[in-house]
């Protein structure tokens, strides 16, 4: 008689129990991932580099490239800016950074190409000169970050064949799992020690700039000249030339070699002025003579009041015709 019974009660058991089981298997959280199915946070950093630069292999590492420029008059000194800086003197320097992607870099077809011997490149690094060199991974990319039209070529004045907006700045480009532990060590070339820098990227972009001592004229002399600096320090035959320039300037190229003699005639007036408008006061009679100047007038000219009434006029000539620019426009070389 009791028979039926506990077999109902044994399968209404049964029944409770899957119940209570399957509630219990819905209410776990669900199961993480597989480890190597987590995605790994990425970002892109960007090293730029700004000024008279050369991209070169490092003959002492192959998964390394070396920026390299030439230290001059006609330039600031180096420095290294993120979130601090840094200001640096000519020295070879390693910028360190924190799990680089590993890519193979790319050109930008924007950045003149020129084959550089790597004995020049090696001579850089084993001399003491007066240049920069900032070694640091190889990027997946190299991107221009400033386009400037030139031509570019073995004699000058180059080619026209050769004109197109050639990068006149560039940006290393990495994918790194971290903004932390970018660091900047190296040695000075002329003594002195340089301790360790810890850049703090709070945004994604480290740049070593070197600024220009001297404004661009109308004959943009100034990225001519370091143009021809960054070309014989790396022992490479080039001329760059701007389309936009006054045919005349050809003739005062500081790339072009012309007897020393020649060019301190009409340059000595300017120079001149410059100095003693700077509170230099020389032999106005002695001036008078290179100048063309009358002696009265030029003394006038350098006299305190006559300086006060003539610089701002100097000043607006300049303005008005356009000379300065501020604006490096040097190609970048990538070897």
């Amino acid at each position: 008689m009791n028979h039926p019974h506990r077999l109902f009660m044994t399968l209404a058991s049964a029944l409770l129990a899957l119940f209570v089981l399957s509630a219990c298997q819905q209410s776990q959280p669900p199961a993480p991932p597989a480890a190597e199915s987590r995605a790994v946070s990425t970002e892109k950093v960007f090293v730029t580099f700004e000024g008279p630069w050369a991209i070169v292999p490092d003959p002492k590492d192959a998964n390394s490239v070396l920026l390299v420029a030439p230290k001059t008059k006609a330039h600031r000194d180096l420095y290294v800016k993120a979130s601090n800086e840094s200001t640096l003197a000519a020295g070879v320097y390693q910028l360190s950074i924190p799990a680089p992607s590993g890519a193979a870099g790319t050109y930008d077809p924007a950045i003149l190409r020129a084959k550089i011997d790597p004995k020049n490149v090696q001579r850089l690094l084993d001399t003491t000169l007066d240049r920069y060199v900032i070694r640091l991974s190889k990027p997946e990319a190299y991107v221009p970050m400033g386009r400037s039209r030139s031509r570019v070529g073995p004699t000058y004045p180059p080619d026209p064949s050769t004109e197109k907006e050639y990068a006149t700045g560039v940006s290393l480009r990495y994918t790194v799992s971290t903004l932390n532990g970018f660091s900047l060590a190296g040695t000075p070339d002329k003594g002195g020690t340089f301790n360790p820098l810890l850049l703090q990227v709070d945004t994604p972009t480290i740049r070593f700039v070197i600024n220009s001592a001297e404004l661009d004229d109308v004959c943009s002399m100034h990225s001519r000249t370091a143009f021809r600096d960054l070309a014989q320090l790396l022992e490479v035959t080039l001329f760059v030339d701007f389309p936009d320039n006054p045919a005349d300037c050809h003739g005062k190229d500081p790339q072009v070699r012309r007897p020393a003699k020649a060019d301190a005639i009409p340059e000595l007036l300017p120079q001149r002025l410059a100095a003693l408008l700077g509170e230099e006061v020389a032999d106005a009679q002695t001036a008078d003579v290179a100048s063309g100047i009358p002696a009265p007038h030029l003394r006038w000219l350098l006299s305190s009041r006559g300086a006060r009434s003539v610089v701002p006029h100097l000043a607006f000539a300049a303005y008005l015709f356009g000379m300065p620019s501020g604006n490096c426009r040097a190609p970048i070389i990538g070897g």
